[in-house]
């Protein structure tokens, strides 16, 4: 269902691992770890656009939020005109609701088919998802664009001695699929169980740091507040989803984790900090140069002192 991206994400990891390996033996497991930080880095430089786009898409929302208001108050009896005028002022800002959704929509299939792609370099399990390949099978079988010897070269890489597509839960049986089962459950864990924690509060401060400067905006009147209780209620509802439950999400199911995704996922949590950083100074300086550029539009129209206003109408009734 979703080769098409498992083939592009194993490309780009392909990629960074053989470029890698001019100055790097190709099977350290640093190698291969470095090789995941660059896929994500190469994915995450495609999204700063949309990224910037989304956050101006969701500026002008909270621009429109008291038109948005009086649209449903006037037409609280008849939702298809309701939802035409919302779509017209929408088209009339500019503002595309549906592109906002890009960089998650994009985040999450690349996360799935990181996952896929690490889990089917071994392949000798016989659980949900696996082939039940022998040993010497699964070392002389391709997985996507990896040949048998990067297969290799992937089964025999170690971090801390545990092997990159391990996880907590990974069962016994499949130990044998990494060259003899020189570590054990203990020794996954302890290199998982670090990784686990460090995501999870990354991704708690990345989402605080977002929710502290939705409260800063709504408090400096620059952000529309919702239009009534239940719109601050449902905001309410999403910030402590991104604040609390994302983290404990990733708690409880970090046991299922290869240990190379946990390495995407705290690259990719470093990359959202600089880049939410980076995003957030540019809209205030844009959101700036506005204010100010409408200051100076008024001081331009305005009369100057000592001179009276002209007021067209008033000069056509003089004529008349």
């Amino acid at each position: 269902m979703l080769n098409f991206v498992y083939w592009p994400i194993s490309a780009i990891l392909w990629f960074w691992h053989k470029l890698l390996s001019y100055v790097l033996d190709p099977g350290w497991g640093i190698t291969w770890v470095l090789s995941i930080v660059l896929l994500t880095f190469t994915i995450r430089v495609f999204l700063v656009k949309p990224s910037l786009n989304q956050m101006r898409s969701s500026r002008k929302m909270s621009e429109l939020q008291p038109r948005m208001a009086e649209i449903r108050s006037k037409y609280k009896n008849d939702q298809q005109k309701q939802m035409e005028e919302i779509r017209k002022v929408q088209k009339e800002m500019g503002v595309n609701p549906i592109a906002g959704c890009l960089p998650l929509l994009v985040q999450m299939p690349v996360f799935l088919g990181l996952f896929h792609v690490l889990r089917s370099f071994n392949r000798t399990g016989t659980g949900s998802g696996q082939l039940g390949l022998s040993v010497e099978q699964n070392r002389n079988t391709a997985n996507y664009i990896f040949s048998p010897t990067d297969v290799q070269s992937f089964l025999d890489a170690r971090l801390f001695g545990v092997p990159l597509s391990s996880y907590i839960s990974m069962p016994e049986s499949m130990y044998q699929g990494f060259s003899g089962a020189e570590f054990t459950r203990t020794d996954i864990m302890m290199v998982a169980i670090p990784l686990i924690l460090i995501t999870a509060t990354a991704t708690h401060f990345v989402a605080r740091m977002g929710v502290n400067r939705q409260k800063a905006r709504l408090a400096s009147g620059k952000q529309s507040a919702p239009a009534n209780d239940q719109m601050q209620m449902q905001m309410d509802m999403m910030n402590r989803m991104m604040v609390w439950f994302m983290p404990l999400t990733i708690l409880f199911t970090g046991a299922f984790w290869h240990i190379g995704l946990l390495f995407y996922m705290v690259s990719n949590n470093i990359w959202t900090f600089f880049q939410q950083r980076f995003i957030f100074n540019k809209m205030d300086k844009e959101e700036e140069a506005e204010i100010q550029a409408k200051k100076d539009a008024q001081r331009a129209s305005a009369p100057r002192p000592g001179v009276k206003p002209n007021n067209p109408k008033k000069n056509k009734k003089r004529r008349s």
